[in-house]
C-alpha cells in the first residue's frame, strides 16, 4: 500500500455541507447520512457551514449537533458566498476522504460510499458528480450546458457537470488548493493546475427540491464565465506574467512599427522616386492606428515588467507543492 493510502486520519470521510437558509431540510439530510454511512462501517464527520443564514438553521445546528458527535458546526457572520463557505470548510476537515454536497436535499448521500471508493481505491484526486437527470427548469438546464461546454473546451477537462455540489476529493486536494470568490465552480480546474490529473466522474442521482427555493440565479452564469478567465490566466501566467503581457505587448509594437515603416516607405516612393503628389503621413488615418498599436504595446509591455517584478518580490513565489519526500531530515 502506498504512502499516501497507509497515512493516518482520525476519520475516513468528511463531508462539507455549505448552506443558506436550509433548516427544514437539515434533519432530514443529517438523518440521511447517518443512516448510509453507519451501513457502510465508515467512520465520518460532517461540518455544516452557516453562510449567514437569516431563518433558523443556526439553531437547528445547535440541536443536531449537541445530539451526534459526527457534526460539526461553523457559522459566517453574514452570506459571503459558496466559495469562502467550502474553502473554510476545507481547513477543518480531517478525514482521508472529503465530500461536498448542498443542503437542499437535491444530492443523495447514497451515493457517498461509492464517491469515496473511487477516491481510496481507483487511486482518483477528484470525483465530480454528473446529474444526467435533473429537475430544473429550462431557465437552469440550458444556461448550465452553454456553461459546462465553454468550460470544457477552456479547460481541456472532460466533465458533463462542473457544477455538480456532489464531489469527492483525496483530501490532499482540498489542503493544497484555495476557493474564492466564485470559484467553487471550477475546482476540478483549479485542481488541475494544482497538478491533480486524475480527474473522474461519476453519474448521480439528482432529487426535486423538497424545501425552500433556489439561492442561485442566472447572474451566476455571467459572473462564472469572467471567473474561469481569471483562473485560466492566473494558473497559466501567475509565475510569468512577462510572457502574457510581453508577448501581446511585442506583437502590438511590432504591428503598429511595420505600418509606420510601410507608410513612411510609401511616402519616399511615391514623392521622392516617383514625384506623385501623395498624402502626408501623419493626414491617413492608419497612421493613427498604427500609432495605437505602439502605445498599447509599450503599455502592455510595461504592465508585464511590473507583474513580473511583483511576482519575484511576493511572499508566494516559490510555493510549489510537493508530493513526498524521501530520506529527508
Amino acid at each position: 500500500m502506498s504512502k499516501r493510502l497507509s497515512q493516518h486520519f482520525p476519520v475516513e470521510l468528511s463531508i462539507v455541507i455549505p448552506l443558506l437558509n436550509e433548516a427544514e431540510s437539515l434533519p432530514e439530510l443529517t438523518r440521511w447520512i447517518n443512516r448510509v454511512l453507519a451501513q457502510h462501517g465508515l467512520t465520518y464527520e460532517v461540518l455544516l457551514i452557516d453562510d449567514g443564514s437569516t431563518d433558523d438553521s443556526w439553531e437547528v445546528i445547535e440541536q443536531l449537533a449537541a445530539a451526534d458527535t459526527h457534526l460539526r458546526g461553523i457559522r459566517f457572520n453574514r452570506n459571503y458566498g459558496k466559495s469562502a463557505a467550502l474553502n473554510v470548510g476545507f481547513k477543518e476537515t480531517t478525514g482521508r476522504v472529503v465530500c461536498t454536497m448542498d443542503a437542499d436535499l437535491q444530492d443523495s448521500p447514497e451515493e457517498l460510499p461509492e464517491l469515496y471508493r473511487m477516491i481510496t481505491h481507483d487511486g482518483l484526486d477528484l470525483v465530480s458528480g454528473w446529474k444526467k437527470k435533473r429537475y430544473d427548469p429550462l431557465s437552469k438546464t440550458i444556461p448550465t450546458k452553454l456553461f459546462n461546454g465553454v468550460t470544457r473546451w477552456i479547460s481541456g477537462i472532460h466533465l458533463h457537470d462542473f457544477n455538480c455540489g456532489l464531489k469527492a476529493y483525496d483530501s490532499r486536494v482540498v489542503k493544497s488548493i484555495e476557493v474564492y470568490g466564485e470559484m467553487h465552480r471550477y475546482i476540478p480546474v483549479i485542481a488541475k493546475w494544482a497538478g491533480f490529473r486524475r480527474i473522474g466522474e461519476k453519474v448521480v442521482q439528482h432529487q426535486e427540491r423538497k424545501y425552500g427555493t433556489t439561492k442561485f440565479g442566472l447572474e451566476r452564469f455571467v459572473y462564472g464565465f469572467l471567473d474561469l478567465m481569471s483562473i485560466t490566466f492566473v494558473s497559466r501566467f501567475r509565475r510569468r506574467p512577462m510572457h502574457f503581457f510581453g508577448a501581446l505587448g511585442s506583437v502590438s509594437f511590432l504591428i503598429g512599427m511595420l505600418i509606420t515603416l510601410w507608410l513612411v516607405g510609401e511616402k519616399v516612393w511615391h514623392s521622392w522616386i516617383m514625384n506623385l503628389a501623395t498624402r502626408d503621413v501623419t493626414a491617413q488615418p492608419l497612421f493613427f492606428l498604427a500609432l495605437v498599436a505602439v502605445v498599447v504595446g509599450v503599455q502592455l509591455f510595461l504592465a508585464g515588467f511590473l507583474a513580473e517584478m511583483v511576482q519575484l518580490n511576493g511572499a508566494h513565489r516559490n510555493d510549489y507543492l510537493v508530493k513526498e519526500r524521501l530520506n529527508l531530515k
